[in-house]
């Protein structure tokens, strides 16, 4: 698989099988990905790598804390901006509805909807999930940092025959997984990431996202 060809099969999956991981493999991509860009080389990203007991404390403890705050607690950034542009609009509500879709969730069924962000917030069952973050004293070039670092670990996962799935939505969780973690207040959880063996048979797993022509996002300067 070359470049182009691992960019373009990679995806975000949804469901996985509970087969083992070896962390030998999941550090070598660690370390592997580390030759990602860096601006000055400061190289600011941090993981911190959950399997086994670790994980199940994780995700325990935020599914005990979903009895009362469903949808997570006071985020550790905004993920989303608070407008959106029209195409930006349509683009966040497609993309909901495949994904909706693809796991037979009613749009406005809230009971299912829940239950899916609950399933976000167990890997989606993958046996290792990783958490990404970074100071708070960085700045906005460091964060680019962190997401070509990710991008470089999902690419190598896919090499190695394991799939990924950012999961941003863990920066709903920044407070309890300091607490579990034992990080202090000096950590912004970025993002998660779950690793492992797809069930390829899933229908979550089976959609590909959309993405916007060249048009749209490219200006070409020829004179």
């Amino acid at each position: 698989m070359n470049v182009a060809e691992a960019i373009a099969s990679r995806r975000s999956v949804r469901d996985f099988l509970p087969d083992p991981v070896p962390l030998s493999l999941v550090t070598r991509i660690l370390a592997e990905a580390g030759r990602a860009p860096s601006g000055s080389n400061l190289q600011p990203w941090r993981v911190h790598v959950l399997a086994g007991a670790s994980r199940d404390r994780l995700v325990g403890a935020v599914h005990e804390a979903m009895e009362h705050s469903p949808r997570g607690q006071s985020p550790d950034h905004q993920i989303h901006p608070e407008t959106m542009s029209p195409l930006e609009q349509a683009r966040y509500k497609r993309a909901a509805e495949l994904v909706y879709g693809a796991a037979g969730i009613d749009r406005d069924d809230m009971t299912a909807r829940i239950g899916h962000l609950a399933r976000s917030w167990s890997f989606f069952g993958a046996p290792v999930g990783l958490v990404f973050t970074v100071e708070r004293r960085l700045q906005p070039g460091q964060w680019a940092d962190i997401g070509m670092y990710m991008q470089n670990v999902m690419l190598l996962a896919l090499e190695y025959g394991i799939a990924s799935c950012a999961q941003e939505a863990w920066a709903l969780w920044g407070g309890l997984v300091r607490d579990v973690l034992g990080l202090d207040a000096d950590h912004i959880v970025y993002s998660g990431m779950a690793l492992g063996h797809p069930r390829v048979d899933a229908p979550i797993n089976c959609f590909r996202s959309e993405r916007a022509v060249l048009d749209e996002y490219v200006t070409i300067y020829e004179e």
